[in-house]
């Protein structure tokens, strides 16, 4: 199993606000549609939740939750769910798509990462990556920088 993450964070790493995005970027939001299309993303309750449209189209939607979810694939513990995974589906590519707790985990088992950086500030954000910029530049080579304008980039990231 191919495990990757994808996010986007402002120049604080603020990744959210009030259980959704800060900001609108219809670039941002066409990326990851293209990188995600046809594969398996796993989020968290809240990341859930905060989806405007259930389940994502054309994706294999994956929720882990203290509690059992109606209506969408859900496992209540992240090793049931990576068990699963990993017995059944070893050819499978994975998104992890949020939210805080959920990165946190899966960082040590990420392959590569998908990160937007927007070069502003949002005010009132209150949800951060978990994991610096310089921890990432520890363990991840930068394999590609594609600059949209002067303070959107999409990278790409593989581990060393």
């Amino acid at each position: 199993m191919n495990i990757n993450m994808i996010w986007a964070q402002d120049i604080n790493n603020a990744i959210g606000k009030d259980g959704d995005l800060p900001w609108r970027i219809p670039e941002d939001l066409k990326n990851f549609k293209n990188i995600t299309n046809n594969a398996t993303i796993i989020m968290g309750r809240k990341t859930w939740d905060s989806l405007p449209i259930k389940p994502l189209p054309n994706r294999r939607n994956i929720v882990i939750s203290s509690m059992e979810q109606k209506d969408v694939e859900s496992y209540t513990s992240i090793e049931k769910c990576i068990d699963l995974l990993t017995n059944t589906e070893k050819d499978l590519d994975v998104y992890i798509i949020g939210g805080m707790s959920i990165y946190k985990f899966f960082y040590e088992y990420a392959n590569t990462l998908y990160i937007t950086f927007i070069d502003q500030s949002y005010p009132d954000t209150d949800t951060f990556f978990p994991i610096s910029l310089k921890q990432i530049k520890s363990d991840f080579n930068l394999e590609s920088k594609t600059d949209i304008d002067k303070i959107i980039s999409f990278t790409k990231w593989v581990r060393k």
